[in-house]
């Protein structure tokens, strides 16, 4: 099984990147945002809940997070790994994970981490606020808090996977494509 997790502040890549990688590696894809913003939009209790955090540009609780990553690892259970998508974000969570894919027989292989610069990452968000109508995009004031969040709170999860010899970072300023390559050449090494 091949568990991967896709790491890297607000508007580094890790939807775009992720699709590829789904299609190239025939893996799950697990996206904590993406289950969120249609629980959001189906107005089920747990999108009632996360829009209240997540309008304020604050993210959801360990909780909610780990409810999300276990009914979609119970949904997928068959397969053949994942690529995980904004989780972990917190070192407890990253502590806690291997519980959770234990009972599916797998363990995280690599964190891969797209590294882009602050200001590349406002106006990527502002831009895909302007094609898809996030709202969690349009505010540069909640754009910076997402990433100050990120900086404090996610960005040491980093140093976790490090601590294991399971981290490898990427440059994510330049295209789609190339960055892609990068990945890819990761992959096979975890394969």
């Amino acid at each position: 099984m091949l568990n991967i997790v896709l790491f890297g502040p607000p508007g580094a890549g890790k939807g775009t990147q992720s699709q590829k990688i789904i299609e190239k590696f025939k893996l799950v894809h697990i996206s904590t945002g993406d289950v969120l913003r249609t629980a959001i939009q189906k107005q089920t209790p747990l999108g009632i809940e996360a829009q209240k955090l997540i309008d304020d540009g604050n993210y959801v609780t360990d909780e909610m997070a780990f409810e999300i990553i276990n009914s979609e690892l119970e949904v997928n259970k068959n397969s053949g790994g994942f690529i995980f998508d904004g989780f972990p974000r917190t070192t407890l969570q990253a502590e806690k994970f291997p519980e959770f894919l234990s009972e599916y027989g797998g363990d995280v292989n690599v964190m891969i981490s797209l590294e882009v610069e602050e200001n590349k990452l406002i106006d990527r968000l502002i831009k895909r606020s302007e094609q898809s109508g996030r709202p969690d995009d349009r505010e540069e004031e909640i754009i910076r808090k997402r990433i100050g969040i990120y900086n404090q709170r996610t960005a040491c999860v980093k140093d976790y996977y490090k601590s294991l010899g399971k981290y490898e970072a990427v440059d994510g300023n330049g295209e789609i494509d190339v960055i892609f390559d990068k990945i890819c050449t990761i992959i096979e090494k975890y394969k």
